[in-house]
């Protein structure tokens, strides 16, 4: 599991790279081709000033086996090894290339364990990069009951219009075991 995770985050982390550094040239377009860019494409240009973004949400988290065991031994709480999450993102882009490649910031407060009838609070600080195209890949810190781990997160956001839905996923690892999280969720870029 781990070997294909660092390889999906390698090929993650290549991708955007070019997407960033990669040539910036592009090849001359019909007038028809550049009518048809899409709403990201045209609102991907240069960020003179930090644009700021939230909103909700929802999702699941898989829990490995040591997880659960940890958490069972540190507050005798059983959980099962899948947990709804609801939660609130926080995001901030503070610049972008002329290619549309933006760094994004991102705090995700999540609780999880609702439909078990626990209360399982955990927060994320993300730090990464987001192409163009919506493609995303991140790492952070996150805080937990069970303690701290590093979280590895990659997705996609899709635009349509002023709407963002982001797509997510996640991987935290840490001593007390792993975490793997699907996220779902909207925002509103505002100017």
């Amino acid at each position: 599991m781990r070997k294909l995770l660092m390889i999906f985050l390698t090929c993650s982390i290549l991708i955007t790279f070019n997407t960033v550094f990669g040539s910036e040239e592009t090849p001359e377009q019909s007038e028809p081709e550049k009518q048809e860019m899409t709403n990201m494409e045209i609102n991907a240009g240069p960020i003179n000033r930090p644009v700021e973004l939230a909103g909700p949400r929802i999702g699941v988290t898989i829990l490995s086996n040591k997880f659960i065991e940890t958490i069972e031994d540190k507050y005798d709480v059983n959980l099962e090894s899948a947990m709804a999450q609801f939660g609130w993102q926080f995001e901030k882009r503070f610049f972008s290339t002329q290619s549309g490649a933006t760094a994004v910031t991102e705090a995700i407060f999540l609780i999880g364990g609702f439909e078990q009838e626990k209360f399982f609070p955990s927060l994320t600080w993300l730090v990464g990069m987001r192409s163009s195209g919506g493609f995303e890949f991140g790492a952070g810190p996150n805080l937990a009951l069970s303690g701290t781990s590093v979280v590895f997160a990659t997705g996609v956001t899709i635009q349509s219009n002023e709407i963002n839905f982001p797509i997510n996923f996640a991987y935290a690892t840490s001593k007390s075991g792993g975490r793997f999280s699907v996220l779902f969720g909207f925002n509103i870029r505002q100017f």
